[in-house]
């Protein structure tokens, strides 16, 4: 098996536009005068502890934590309240415990994943825990309680044994990144009320189309409000680049437009096209092959017959790294088609794009630098905290000339700086979350070969996973193969049903085996790990692996679980 650290000889024989080759310091920071400002941060961080030190004693230790009795202040206590900055100090040192209290269970394998109650259960109140709102403020001893009431009824996502879904993990440097952009409490509309913020994003984004492949100098793109909203933006941008007076005029003024993706494809391709006004009906499902792959003749074929209708083929939807089988569309093809026909070509990377980052694995995704546009998730396969979901675009000015509204209010002309550093006016909401410093900051951290190595890591746990269950007694695969993408798909077939003939009986039988063993893993609190049917075949498990504290013994634990779970079913 693989080294899950990128080798000398890969460095070596890699002809990819990503660096990775280890630096030194001096190198990843490029000049004395970055090693100068660090050093002079360090000091001036020391100063200031040293200053908090001098003030503390002769303020009496003012940011230490004190006995407080929180029963009889409310939140009118806290800043700005006068007097209020000690009261405020102790409240959320009080919070800062509960988060770290829970940040270090979390990595803990003996708590549990999960305390599952039904939703009745939460809705009639457990020990205090009162999910009603109150006509009458409730004293700050109350609210403490519902945080880490709140923490403690919840999911542990970040656990090394949650499975369940594509994101998952608790990164440490990206939950700073998310408590500083809180505290930050900006928006992303602007570049004068999130000067910082805007160029953060503008950087990230360059970085990520260089790593796709586009050498084009200007590219676009935004941080969204997660993959759905990001395939949304490709096929606006699809519309608006072939058809830009259906900004004016609707879709009336346009013949009948028809989208197609795969039948494994994210059910959000769809969605959009009922959204968007194309109808449902003409999102044409594309068949796949038994890996869950695109075929690209039967593309081709549902193009031509929808040309024959009279029908105007707009939009293809590769899928790199699908939800349920992790199957990658064989681009390049599908490259070529759309070329042929000129039609818009979106690669949704959601859950694929971390790969790109990998010189192992980024291979699965040839020919994604011939796409319009991409979607990449960072908070899936790259492990940052939700939300983070970026579109890419290969051509710049396509975002703005179909979002722009010129709403004068936020976007003047006249304004003292550059105003193409204004995002607002290409977004589709006006508000905008900072989804971009907590993966800059891991970015910092990482390096782009600390995101390799983690990524590799969980691909290799996935081989680890298939070949530990390819040949156990009560496990069968889903389909043949080493999986492409950390999802492993299995049956378990319990003592009971390994005698019986591959019949209907059978398979009504087998169908209710994943989601009982699942029910009982949420009840104990064990694991968790997702299952789902996909079209005729009965529900299967759908293990993914995203988490890069998950280790081998997390993956024997699993196996383990399921066999002491369903021995008796």
């Amino acid at each position: 098996m693989a080294s899950s650290s990128p080798s000398s000889s890969d460095t070596n024989q890699d002809t990819n536009p990503i660096n990775l080759r280890p630096t030194s310091f001096l190198q990843r920071n490029n000049s004395l005068d970055d090693k100068s400002r660090i050093v002079s941060s360090f000091k001036e961080r020391q100063a200031s502890k040293n200053l908090l030190v001098c003030e503390n004693i002769e303020k009496d230790s003012q940011f230490r934590r004190a006995e407080t009795d929180f029963s009889n202040l409310f939140a009118r206590d806290l800043l700005p309240a006068k007097n209020g900055e000690e009261f405020t100090m102790q409240f959320l040192l009080e919070v800062v415990d509960i988060l770290l209290n829970y940040v270090r269970k979390t990595f803990d394998r003996s708590t549990k994943v999960l305390d599952f109650h039904h939703p009745h259960q939460l809705l009639e109140g457990i020990e205090g825990f009162n999910l009603e709102l109150s006509d009458n403020p409730e004293s700050l001893e109350q609210i403490l309680v519902d945080c880490r009431d709140t923490l403690k009824y919840g999911v542990r996502t970040g656990h090394p044994r949650f499975f369940n879904q594509l994101s998952t993990g608790l990164d440490i440097i990206g939950l700073a990144g998310e408590w500083l952009t809180s505290t930050a409490n900006t928006n992303m509309f602007t570049y004068e009320i999130a000067p910082v913020f805007v160029l953060m994003e503008q950087i990230t984004l360059r970085k990520m189309r260089e790593i796709i492949g586009w050498t084009e100098k200007d590219g676009d793109g935004i941080f969204s409000p997660g993959g759905a909203i990001s395939n949304m933006y490709s096929i606006m941008a699809a519309r608006y680049k072939y058809f830009p007076e259906v900004k004016t005029k609707g879709m009336a003024a346009v013949p009948r437009l028809v989208l197609f993706t795969s039948e494994h494809s994210h059910y959000s391709i769809k969605k959009t096209g009922a959204a968007l006004g194309f109808g449902s009906e003409n999102v044409i499902m594309v068949k796949t092959n038994e890996r869950g792959k695109i075929i690209p003749a039967d593309l081709e074929a549902k193009i031509l017959e929808a040309k024959q209708k009279g029908y105007v083929p707009l939009y293809v939807n590769a899928t790199a790294g699908t939800t349920v089988y992790g199957a990658f569309d064989p681009i390049s093809e599908i490259a070529d088609i759309c070329e042929k026909y000129n039609l818009w070509l979106h690669v949704d990377a959601a859950w694929g794009g971390g790969l790109l980052m990998s010189r192992r694995h980024r291979h699965k995704l040839d020919g994604i630098e011939r796409a319009n546009s991409v979607t990449w998730n960072p908070h899936k396969m790259m492990g940052v905290l939700l939300q983070c979901s970026a579109i890419l675009l290969r051509e710049k000015g396509i975002l703005q000339g179909c979002n722009q509204m010129c709403a004068g209010y936020l976007f003047q002309q006249d304004k003292q700086y550059d105003i193409s550093y204004d995002t607002g006016d290409k977004a589709i909401q006006c508000g905008r979350h900072v989804d971009i410093f907590k993966f800059w900051l891991m970015w910092k951290a990482k390096g782009t070969v600390g995101f390799e190595a983690q990524i590799n890591k969980c691909l290799e746990l996935a081989e680890y996973l298939y070949s530990k269950i390819y040949n156990r007694e009560g496990f069968e695969m889903v389909f043949n193969g080493v999986p492409e993408h950390t999802n492993v798909c299995f049956w378990y077939i319990p003592p009971s049903l390994r005698g019986m003939p591959n019949n209907e009986e059978k398979q009504e039988k087998l169908h209710r085996v994943a989601p009982k063993i699942k029910a009982l893993m949420m009840e104990s609190g064990t694991t968790m790990v997702g299952y789902q049917p996909q079209g005729d075949k009965a529900n299967f498990f759908r293990m993914v692996i995203s988490n890069p504290a998950a280790t081998k013994s997390d993956i024997d634990f699993l196996v383990e679980e399921i066999e002491r779970l369903g021995q008796e079913l």
